[in-house]
């Protein structure tokens, strides 16, 4: 999300409150994020039972379980990695949901998998209608990424497959006529774990899911970038705490060969409290305090991002397709654009108050990736793989994970940032 689509809907959800200390939040501050984390999924379960379908996938032990809603576009709204009465990691708009209405540019309904498409921005944005300025006014989330409901073509009690017809038209005047289909699937806890390169001791809970999202060109004419590409956009919103860092493992190298290490100027520049970046990995807080946004390029990029949530002992990693040598990825900035499609494949996103005395969105964390830019034919497609793996359970069993995957430890984690 930029700046202004967080503007626009601060203004619409916002109600009168006391801002954060953009370094230091306050104890009520902390004591707001530390609730965030207090509900349980069944909580979490029953409330969306009572306002929208609801489809519970289980894992083979039955403790992975995760939440999908047909009719919330096939997002993965929460899971748990211990049943029932675990925590649930996908932060939900309860405000929202429950009002039974649609807000006018965008739902922020929450989910820890949910689909988009790209790019947002630009001469060949989809979010803007042709030759519309750049402003609040005239941005508007296509209904079917946002309130359309999709039909679910089938499950079984680990999988559930979705799919949606679309017809959209870019900035530029170029329609898109194309089929997303969903397939998520809750992944067993030897099959996450090889996918990782990893092990797990018998005291650490997990679960762990994947979105296997695939986009057809359905017209008669190929999508080409002299009218616009599209590109498949997930993104996962997790709740805050006081302790959570996200780290972002990173290819190191020079500037002049690989360009910036990352972009951390969405809304201004990250204070360096809360941005820090070491040889090969960075580290961002994720306490829901203070809005701000990274971003890498593909050619920084690796194929994994995580957090780490001390304060509840949760270890969260993104997995995700990128393929060798893709180097185009569509660029979501509000102008036209030299560079179209040069924009970064993925992102963490930081909650917090949009001004002095408004409220905050969530507040949430997200963590983001993209595929490259689609150059399809008619009949032609992209897939984009999206995969989350959440580990629960003493640190010592989960510093072994951490360091496996993303290159760092626990302790390196807790004290990166000041």
């Amino acid at each position: 999300m930029n700046l202004r689509t967080l503007a626009l809907l601060s203004m619409v959800l916002a109600v009168a409150g006391c801002a954060a200390d953009k370094k230091s939040p306050s104890a009520k501050a902390k004591k707001q994020a530390v609730e965030v984390q207090e509900g349980g999924f069944s909580d979490d379960v029953a409330f969306l039972q009572a306002h929208t379908d609801v489809v519970i996938l289980k894992d083979r032990s039955g403790e992975g379980q995760v939440v999908v809603l047909p009719k919330m576009q096939g997002r993965v709204m929460t899971s748990s990695a211990t049943g029932p009465e675990g925590l649930s990691f996908g932060w939900i708009s309860r405000e929202l949901i429950a009002s039974g209405e649609f807000v006018k540019h965008m739902n922020p309904f929450g989910g820890e998998d949910r689909f988009w498409l790209g790019p947002e921005g630009g001469q060949f944005s989809i979010f803007f209608a042709k030759d519309a300025p750049f402003d609040l006014e005239h941005w508007f989330t296509p209904a079917a990424i946002d309130t359309e409901p999709w039909t679910l073509l089938g499950k079984t009690g680990h999988s559930a497959t979705l799919e949606k017809n679309m017809q959209l038209t870019n900035y530029s005047g170029t329609v898109f006529d194309l089929r997303v289909s969903r397939e998520i699937r809750v992944l067993d806890r030897n099959v996450a774990l090889g996918l990782l390169g990893t092990t797990a001791s018998a005291q650490v809970h997990m679960v762990a899911f994947e979105s296997n999202n695939k986009v057809i060109n359905t017209g008669t004419t190929p999508w080409t970038k002299d009218t616009g590409l599209l590109s498949i956009w997930i993104l996962g919103m997790f709740n805050p705490s006081p302790e959570t860092t996200v780290v972002i493992p990173y290819n190191a190298g020079a500037e002049s060969e690989l360009g910036p290490v990352v972009n951390d100027t969405y809304f201004g520049k990250v204070p360096e409290d809360r941005l820090v970046v070491k040889d090969n990995v960075m580290f961002f807080s994720a306490d829901g305090q203070y809005r701000s946004k990274i971003g890498l390029t593909p050619q920084r990029a690796k194929n994994i991002a995580g957090s780490y949530d001390a304060q509840n002992k949760v270890l969260t990693i993104v997995q995700y397709s990128k393929p060798d040598n893709a180097v185009d990825y569509v660029n979501s900035m509000w102008q036209l654009q030299d560079q179209p499609f040069r924009g970064d494949v993925i992102n963490s996103y930081n909650d917090g108050p949009p001004s002095p005395g408004a409220k905050p969105m969530g507040p949430f964390y997200e963590l983001e990736t993209s595929s490259p830019a689609a150059a399809l034919p008619p009949g032609g497609s992209i897939t984009h793989i999206h995969r989350t793996f959440h580990f629960h359970g003493p640190e010592a069993d989960l510093d072994v994970i951490a360091k496996a995957t993303l290159g760092t430890t626990l302790t390196e984690i807790k004290s990166a940032l000041p």
